[in-house]
C-alpha cells in the first residue's frame, strides 16, 4: 500500500486489528506471487512471462494512432529518452506513452491518491484517507482548473498527452503493465481506467500539499501551550538571524512611483512581521488528533518540517570558467523508489508556430512537460519558497451550519462514494465554511478539537467544541499548469517571469540564465493577505476580523533579482527578502544554514580570484560539513569526563574538521551527541502529541493523561507522532534554539530533573556530559564497542523503498521490490542534505532527490543523476542504475543537441503514424 497511508487516529482498536489481519492476508498472497515473480522455486516461468512481459519495447517500431507523423524515442544506456516530434500534440502524445511504458503503476497510484481513489485499489484500509483527501477536494479543484482556468493550448498538450498513455494502455492486462499489478489481481478485481487530462492536473495538488508552508509549525505551537509557557514557546521559533544568514534578495522594495517591486528602490515602514494579536492564543492537545490525521496523508514528496527544502544557485559567467552562467539544483524530497524525478528530452525536429518546444530536464511521471531543466535559451531551478498560504480556524458548528458573525450560517455540502475493492462503498458527507473544509469532521477526536482551548472573551460559547477548518490558496483554481509550458517556451528574463507569475502553486524560488549570460531570480506564488493575525496560530473563524483579502499579493510587488552586483543567487529556503519588506511571506522560513554555506563556497573562490567550474559546483553540492559541530565541538571537548569508555569517545572530536563523511567516526558520535542534547534539553520538555511513538517518560501529570507512577507520582507518556515527523528534528532552527543558549551555563533549557538512578542537570555543560555519555552508550548497542569500526554511514542508512507494496509486509516482499541501505555521508542542513530526525533515529528520511549543474550555452556539456532509475518495473535494469553514482555525488553526461543524444543513444523506437 502507499507510504503513509494508514488509517488516520480514531478509528477503534478492534477495526484497526481487522485491518492488519486484512491486509497481512493480502500481503501474504502477494508476496507468494512475488517470490513466483521474482523466480524462486518454481517461479522460473513466471519471471519471464510476468516480469519481462511489462518490460518496454525500445526498439523497432509501433503504430500510435492519432499522430500525424513519426516520431522518434532515443534512450541513452541508463534508458533517458530523448523524443523529436515535429508538432506539439505529437510531441506529448509520445511522452505520455513511453512515460506508460516505463511507470504507468506509479502514475495510477498517483492519480488513485490525488482524487482519493486508493480504496479502489487496495481496499478497506484506505477508506479514512480517502475520506481526508475528497475532503481536501483536490481532484474537484483540478476538474475545475481544466474547465474553467487552463488555457485552451494548455488543454490540448494534457489531452494529447492522456492520449498516448491511453495508446499504450490499450489492449493491456494489468499484468501486461507491471508485476505489482500482476500480484494486486489475486485479491483484487481492480482494472486500469483511461487516463485523463484531470488525472495529471491533479498530481500539481498532490506537490502544493507536501511544499504547503507552515501547517505543522502552527498545529505545533498550539500543541505545545499544554507544556509550555508563551515565552518557552517563543524561545524555540526565534527570529530569523538576518546578521548571519543572507536572505535571497538582498536590497529593493516596492516602488512609490510604480507600485512594482524594484530591486533598486529603498523598502519602505511596510509591515514586514505582523503579529498575531487578537488571533486565537492556541489549541489543547486534542488538536494532535489533526496533527495525527495529516500524518497519514501520503506524504509523496516529503515529511513536511522546518529542515526539509532544496539548494539551487546560478553563478554568473563572470566568475565561471565557462565565461557563461552555471546553474545547480537539488530539490530535497522523500527517497522513493522510483524516484519521483523522471529524465526526459522533448525536442522539436524544427521549432515552429506548430512545434514549440526544445526543452529537457527533469519530469513528473503522469504530467506532459519538463518541470525543471532547460531549453536551447535559457535553463531554470526550483526550490520551495516556504510561503504561509494555509490557515487553520476554529470553527463554532451545530448541525445547522457555521456560526459568523452572530449568525448561523449553512454549510457548503457535498456527499462522496467511496468506492472499497472487496468490500462496500461507504458514503461521506463534506462540510465547507467561508474559510474552507471542515478537516474536523474526518477523526472521531477531531470533532472535540477546541474544548478546552483558549480563546478570546469574545469568542462563542465552546458547546461541544469547536471545529477546525481550512484555507489554503490550493483550494482555488489556478493556473499553475500553464506556467509548466510557459516555462518550457521562455526565452529571455521576460516570458520566465510571465511564466512565473502563472506559478500559483506551490510557491517556489525560481532561478533563472540564459544563453546571453543573464542571471536571475523571482518569487512567484498565490500568496494571501490577512486582515488580521500572521498565520502561526488558529485563527477565529466566527469574527470577520480575521481571514483573508480577496486577493493575494500582486506578483508585481513579489521580489525579484536580475543581474545582481555581487555576481551569484542562492535559494536554499532561507528568508526571500528583509524583515523590512512590505509584505508578510511567512514567519517560519527555514533559518538559513545550508544557503549561507553556499553563499561562503562562492564567495571564497570569487575573493580567491578563482573562476567556478562545472566541477566546483558539482563538489558544492557535496559539501557535508555540519554547522551546529562548528559551534558545537569546542564547547565539548572542555567537558570534564571521568568515564574512560565516554572520554575515548570524547577524543574522537579531537582535530575533526566537522565534515560529515560516511567513513567518519568523529560524525557518527557527534550526531549521537547532538541527538541527545536535543532530547535531554528539549524533547523530553515537549507534549506526547508532538514526541516520536516508543519515546516513553515519565512526566508531571496533565489533565487526562495516565498510567500515574505511584512512587514518585509521575505519568507515563509515550510519544504519538511518527519518527520522521516527531520534534526536536534537530533542523537549522533547533541550530539557533540551540545558539541562543549555548553561552547560559544556567538557562532553564539545560536543567533536567532527576530520574531514577541518573542525577539532576543543573547546567549546561552538566547536561552535554550525560549526553556524551547516552550517545557513547547508544552506539556501542549500534556499532558495537570498537570504535575503530564506528562510521557515520553505518548509521545514517538510506533504504529504497517501492512506495505502494514495498512500504510493508513480510520481508520477502520488501526484498523483492526495495533496494539497499546504502551508507551515506552528509546531514541535516549540510548542503548534500541528507536528512534525519534527531528525534527519531539516524535513518535517511530525505535527500537530494536529483542533482543538476547546467552548462549555459554549452547544453551538451551539462550533468545530472535521479536517485534511482528510469524505470518503475522493479527487475528491470534501469529500476535503480543510477544510485550506486548518487550515492557517490558523481554525475552522468547529459546530451542534449541532435548530434550529442545521437552518439548517445542505445536503443531507437520509432512511433508511426499508422
Amino acid at each position: 500500500m502507499p507510504a503513509n497511508t494508514t488509517a488516520p487516529s480514531g478509528s477503534s482498536d478492534a477495526k484497526k486489528t481487522g485491518r492488519k489481519k486484512g491486509r497481512r492476508a493480502r500481503l501474504f498472497v502477494i508476496v507468494l506471487v512475488l517470490a513466483l515473480v521474482a523466480g524462486v522455486g518454481y517461479g522460473a516461468y513466471w519471471s519471464v512471462s510476468t516480469v519481462r512481459g511489462s518490460y518496454p519495447q525500445t526498439t523497432g517500431s509501433i503504430d500510435l494512432e492519432g499522430l500525424s507523423g513519426d516520431v522518434d524515442v532515443r534512450r541513452d544506456d541508463y534508458g533517458i529518452p530523448q523524443i523529436y516530434a515535429d508538432t506539439d500534440s505529437d510531441l506529448f502524445r509520445a511522452q505520455g506513452y513511453v512515460q506508460a511504458q516505463d511507470r504507468f503503476w506509479e502514475m495510477d497510484v498517483r492519480r488513485h491518491m490525488t482524487s482519493g481513489r486508493l480504496s479502489e485499489m487496495f481496499g478497506a484500509g484506505q477508506v479514512e484517507t480517502d475520506s481526508f483527501l475528497r475532503t481536501l477536494g483536490w481532484r474537484k479543484v483540478a476538474q475545475e482548473e481544466y474547465d474553467t482556468v487552463l488555457d485552451e493550448d494548455t488543454k490540448k498538450n494534457l489531452q494529447a498527452y492522456a492520449e498516448g498513455v491511453n495508446a499504450y494502455l490499450d489492449g493491456k492486462d494489468g499484468k501486461d503493465l507491471s508485476v505489482e499489478y500482476a500480484a494486486l489481481g489475486l485479491t483484487n478485481d481492480y482494472k486500469p481506467t483511461e487516463w485523463t487530462p484531470v488525472d495529471s492536473v491533479a498530481w500539481l495538488k498532490a506537490m502544493a500539499w507536501d511544499l504547503r508552508g507552515n501547517m505543522q509549525d502552527e498545529i505545533d505551537r498550539s500543541l505545545m501551550t499544554s507544556r509550555l509557557s508563551k515565552k518557552q514557546i517563543a524561545e524555540l521559533y526565534p527570529d530569523y538571524p538576518y546578521e548571519k544568514n543572507k536572505p535571497i534578495v538582498e536590497q529593493g522594495g516596492i516602488s512609490p512611483v510604480t507600485g512594482k517591486f524594484d530591486p533598486a528602490a529603498e523598502p519602505s515602514d511596510g509591515i514586514g512581521s505582523q503579529t498575531a494579536e487578537g488571533a486565537t492564543e492556541g489549541l489543547n492537545t486534542q488538536l494532535s488528533a489533526l496533527s495525527d490525521t495529516l500524518d497519514e496523508i501520503p506524504a509523496l514528496l516529503g515529511p513536511n518540517g522546518n529542515g526539509i527544502g532544496s539548494n539551487s544557485w546560478v553563478v554568473s559567467g563572470a566568475y565561471t570558467t565557462t565565461g557563461k552562467p552555471l546553474l545547480a539544483n537539488d530539490p530535497h524530497l522523500a527517497p522513493q523508489l522510483p524516484s519521483l524525478w523522471y529524465q526526459m528530452g522533448l525536442h522539436c525536429r524544427q521549432l515552429s508556430e506548430s512545434c514549440q518546444y526544445d526543452t529537457a530536464g527533469y519530469t513528473f511521471s503522469g504530467m506532459p512537460g519538463v518541470i525543471i531543466g532547460h531549453n536551447q535559451d535559457v535553463a531554470w531551478g526550483f526550490t520551495n519558497l516556504g510561503a504561509d498560504v494555509t490557515d487553520l480556524f476554529l470553527e463554532k458548528v451545530s448541525a445547522d451550519g457555521y456560526q459568523f458573525e452572530g449568525r448561523t450560517e449553512p454549510f457548503i455540502a457535498r456527499e462522496e462514494t467511496i468506492k472499497v475493492a472487496g468490500g462496500r462503498s461507504r458514503k461521506i458527507t463534506v462540510r465547507e465554511t467561508n474559510n474552507g473544509p471542515l478537516v474536523s469532521d474526518r477523526s472521531g477526536e477531531l470533532a472535540k478539537v477546541g474544548k478546552k482551548a483558549p480563546v478570546t472573551t469574545n469568542a462563542p460559547d465552546r458547546g461541544d467544541g469547536y471545529g477546525v477548518s481550512l484555507k489554503w490558496t490550493a483550494l482555488d483554481p489556478g493556473k499553475s499548469m500553464d506556467a509548466v509550458f510557459e516555462l518550457n517556451r521562455a526565452k529571455d528574463f521576460t516570458s520566465f517571469r510571465k511564466a512565473a507569475s502563472h506559478f500559483e502553486v506551490p510557491s517556489q524560488n525560481l532561478i533563472y540564465a540564459d544563453t546571453k549570460g543573464n542571471i536571475g531570480y523571482q518569487a512567484p506564488g498565490k500568496i494571501p493577505v490577512r486582515l488580521k493575525g500572521d498565520g502561526t496560530t488558529p485563527s477565529p473563524g466566527w469574527s470577520a476580523d480575521y481571514g483573508w483579502e480577496k486577493e493575494p499579493v500582486p506578483f508585481d510587488e513579489l521580489p525579484y533579482e536580475y543581474n545582481p552586483d555581487r555576481g551569484y543567487i542562492v535559494t536554499a529556503n532561507q528568508a526571500v527578502i528583509g524583515d523590512d519588506y512590505e509584505h508578510m511571506l511567512t514567519q517560519d522560513w527555514g533559518y538559513g544554514t545550508r544557503s549561507q554555506r553556499i553563499n561562503d563556497l562562492i564567495q571564497k573562490k570569487i575573493d580567491g580570484g578563482e573562476k567556478i567550474s562545472t566541477d566546483d559546483m558539482q563538489t558544492m553540492q557535496m559539501d557535508n560539513q555540519s554547522a551546529i559541530a562548528a559551534k558545537l565541538v569546542p564547547e565539548l571537548k572542555k567537558v570534564g569526563i571521568s568515564d574512560k569508555y565516554v572520554r575515548e569517545a570524547q577524543k574522537l572530536l579531537e582535530g575533526w574538521d566537522y565534515t560529515q563523511e560516511s567513513d567518519s567516526a568523529a560524525a557518527a558520535y557527534f550526531n549521537g551527541v547532538w541527538r541527545n542534547i536535543l532530547i535531554l534539553a528539549f524533547g523530553d520538555k515537549l507534549p506526547k502529541e508532538m514526541r516520536a511513538k516508543g519515546d516513553c517518560i515519565y512526566v508531571e501529570p496533565v489533565t487526562g493523561t495516565g498510567p500515574v507512577d505511584e512512587q514518585d507520582k509521575l505519568v507515563r507518556e509515550c510519544g504519538q507522532r511518527a519518527p520522521e515527523a516527531a520534534q526536536p528534528d534537530g533542523g537549522d532552527r533547533w541550530y539557533e534554539v540551540v545558539e541562543s543558549i549555548l553561552d547560559d551555563q544556567d538557562n532553564e533549557w539545560w536543567k533536567v530533573p532527576a530520574k531514577g538512578r541518573e542525577a539532576a542537570v543543573d547546567s549546561r555543560d552538566e547536561l552535554f556530559a550525560r549526553a556524551m555519555k547516552d550517545a557513547r552508550w547508544e552506539l556501542t548497542a549500534k556499532l558495537g564497542k570498537d570504535m575503530s569500526t564506528w562510521n557515520w554511514g553505518r548509521l545514517h542508512q538510506l533504504t529504497l523503498r517501492n512506495q505502494t507494496l514495498g512500504t510493508e509486509g513480510p520481508g520477502l516482499l520488501q526484498r523483492a521490490l526495495n533496494r539497499g541501505p546504502w551508507d551515506l555521508g552528509g546531514g541535516e542542513a549540510a548542503v548534500n542534505a541528507t536528512g534525519w530526525n534527531a528525534a527519531g533515529g539516524y535513518e535517511v528520511i530525505w535527500v537530494p532527490s536529483m542533482r543538476m549543474v547546467v552548462n549555459v550555452g554549452d547544453w551538451d556539456k551539462s550533468r545530472w543523476i535521479n536517485l534511482t532509475g528510469s524505470s518503475g518495473h522493479a527487475f528491470n535494469a534501469h529500476y535503480t542504475d543510477q544510485t550506486d553514482k548518487w550515492v557517490e555525488g558523481e554525475l552522468l553526461d547529459w546530451s542534449f543537441g541532435p548530434d550529442a543524444v545521437k552518439r548517445s543513444t542505445v536503443d531507437s523506437l520509432t512511433l508511426r503514424k499508422p
